[in-house]
């Protein structure tokens, strides 16, 4: 790793934090009104009358899932909206062109959208503190699932937006793939309370296992084990990092 590569990974980073932060109101306060509403309607007013989830407290129960759901959605909108935007400006030309490694251009994206997770993740858990008591007694565990959970999500944004035409397909995604995948990745329920089928679908989901370790990191429970929780998460990361990378060496939907 040479000096010059560590000037780009930092200078493309760096443009990406001062965006999502020069756009703060778009990029940070709607996270946090989504949240506060999940968790006045389903921790406080549902909670109330459904009682115990895994023998926590409702609203204990689903603070894990709504602040990874958070990291998830920010981290994949924040890549897929800036890199097709630059693709779309026609300036991405200038870096593929330019004496970067592919890899100094993915790595400052991902970093500049896994920081905003991070950022949307602490908020939120911010927001947590004000209905509930939130521990953390596997700090470790907690804070490598957020962010190997942004850098999975920041990838696959980073595919979307590579293979995206116009501004209508970086939105299909997480329309119809991500958010019934969010929904339906224990956020709101425990798999035990699932048919047999359900069930069985339910753990084919990997947004299941980001949600799980994640409830392990702040309440000491698990619906699977940690080690294929991070074994999953680990073989995405490799999967998809490669990808992406195969992408900018080809330059797939970027040269024209």
């Amino acid at each position: 790793m040479s000096h010059p590569n560590l000037v780009a990974l930092a200078t493309i980073t760096r443009r990406e934090v001062t965006r999502i932060l020069r756009i703060w109101a778009q990029t940070l306060v709607p996270p946090a009104i989504t949240m506060t509403l999940y968790f006045l309607i389903f921790g406080n007013l549902i909670g109330s009358r459904i009682g115990d989830m895994g023998g926590y407290t409702y609203m204990d129960f689903i603070v894990p899932g709504l602040v990874m759901m958070a990291v998830i959605q920010n981290s994949y909108g924040n890549i897929s909206s800036s890199f097709f935007g630059a693709k779309f400006g026609r300036h991405i030309e200038e870096m593929l062109v330019s004496p970067m490694p592919n890899w100094v251009i993915l790595g400052g994206y991902v970093a500049g959208a896994v920081l905003r997770g991070l950022l949307v993740g602490i908020i939120v858990l911010g927001i947590a503190m004000l209905f509930t008591r939130v521990r953390l007694p596997h700090p470790f565990i907690t804070l490598a699932t957020v962010l190997l959970g942004a850098t999975i999500f920041s990838l696959a944004g980073f595919i979307n937006a590579v293979f995206a035409k116009k501004f209508d397909d970086v939105a299909i995604v997480p329309t119809f793939i991500l958010t019934p995948l969010t929904y339906l990745g224990g956020v709101f329920y425990s798999v035990d309370l699932l048919p047999q089928w359900a069930s069985t679908m339910t753990h084919a989901n990997p947004i299941f296992y980001m949600v799980n370790a994640f409830r392990y990191g702040l309440l000491n429970d698990s619906d699977v084990s940690m080690t294929l929780a991070f074994g999953l998460m680990l073989g995405f990361v490799v999967v998809f990092s490669a990808f992406g990378l195969w992408l900018l060496k080809r330059g797939v939907g970027l040269r024209s």
